[in-house]
């Protein structure tokens, strides 16, 4: 327990313990003045009667020592120091724009694309301390899974959550993905307005869609907005065909629209990225991390709490205990 208290505790006058010299000084002195004489008795008998004075006697002493030693304490200072820490910066206003299509489902780099790109995605959130993110996925539409927001926990429980087929129809929509993540970006006060767009396909929309890519370019070109794109499959030579994949599906590079995806981020200021493996999406990411650095303020305050009150207060009480004995049970004089 003394341990514990002192792991917490600094002394501000460290060099007031040196006082404690005065501890076996005031010892020898104590020893010296009550040393008796010697003398011849004609017996020892009356001397092995113990009474409690003579049981008391030392402790008015004992208790000076300990009232001494309390104050030598309180003199150092102990102070028990709080730091808190406030984070300030320019903060970057960022949406996660992610395929959620049935092919993130496939298990060309491992454990699966979508599994992956969840992974990835959580662990850019986490070093993102000031900044509002959100998140938007698509396949055959798009939808705002979570909007700006600094709730991290949320934010991770949402994304890592996702799962491939399970929230729209099937399909591509990349220009309405785009869209969406562009809007919800659009009353945004920040300096800077960030899309991280991810997908492993190219545009496959239904009939009802309503944005088409090139027009949700121009909509995220207006509002300021600079998207990264990132074209997620693995690289696998046409001429290889499994027993249990046909040619079409090791094709990886045909179902990406590479072109729109570059055009996307170029236009916009940003830079598209090519991800054929979960290694190679973490290090886009650590790219696109430091390309979208936050200007961050990093205030510390301290504070001292003062320690050396009980330490005076137990000197006060031994000295008055002292007193005490010395003028009632150990009196000299009746």
């Amino acid at each position: 327990m003394l341990y514990e208290w002192l792991r917490h505790i600094d002394f501000a006058y460290p060099f007031c313990f040196s006082l404690f010299i005065l501890l076996p000084l005031m010892i020898w002195w104590y020893v010296k003045r009550n040393k008796q004489a010697s003398f011849t008795v004609s017996t020892s008998e009356s001397f092995k009667v113990i009474t409690y004075k003579n049981r008391l006697r030392h402790f008015p002493f004992i208790f000076r020592l300990l009232a001494l030693s309390c104050l030598i304490v309180a003199l150092a200072r102990p102070q028990r120091h709080h730091s808190e820490t406030n984070e300030e910066g320019e903060g970057i206003d960022i949406v996660l724009c992610m395929d959620v299509s049935g092919s993130m489902g496939s298990r060309d780099i491992l454990p699966s694309r979508m599994e992956a790109a969840k992974e990835v995605a959580v662990d850019f959130v986490k070093n993102r301390p000031i900044d509002r993110i959100g998140l938007v996925i698509f396949s055959g539409e798009s939808f705002t899974q979570v909007p700006l927001t600094t709730d991290r926990n949320t934010l991770i429980a949402q994304i890592q959550s996702l799962e491939s087929r399970k929230y729209l129809t099937d399909g591509t929509v990349i220009g309405e993905g785009l869209a969406t993540a562009a809007d919800r970006l659009s009353k945004s006060e920040a300096a800077s307005k960030v899309i991280i767009l991810l997908t492993d396909g190219k545009e496959d929309a239904p009939a009802t869609r309503l944005i088409d890519p090139l027009t949700a370019l121009e909509i995220a070109k207006s509002k300021g907005v600079k998207v990264y794109t990132i074209g997620m499959s693995a690289i696998v030579p046409r001429d290889i065909v499994t027993e249990n994949v046909s040619r079409k599906k090791n094709a990886a590079g045909d179902h990406l629209d590479e072109e729109l995806l570059r055009k996307i981020a170029n236009e916009t200021g940003g830079q598209y990225f090519r991800a054929t493996n979960k290694d190679g999406l973490k290090r886009i990411y650590e790219q696109i991390d430091v390309l979208t650095k936050s200007r961050i303020e990093v205030t510390t305050f301290k504070r001292a709490e003062e320690k050396f009150l009980p330490f005076v207060l137990a000197a006060l009480g031994l000295l008055f205990l002292e007193v005490l004995l010395r003028f009632t049970l150990l009196k000299k004089f009746p």
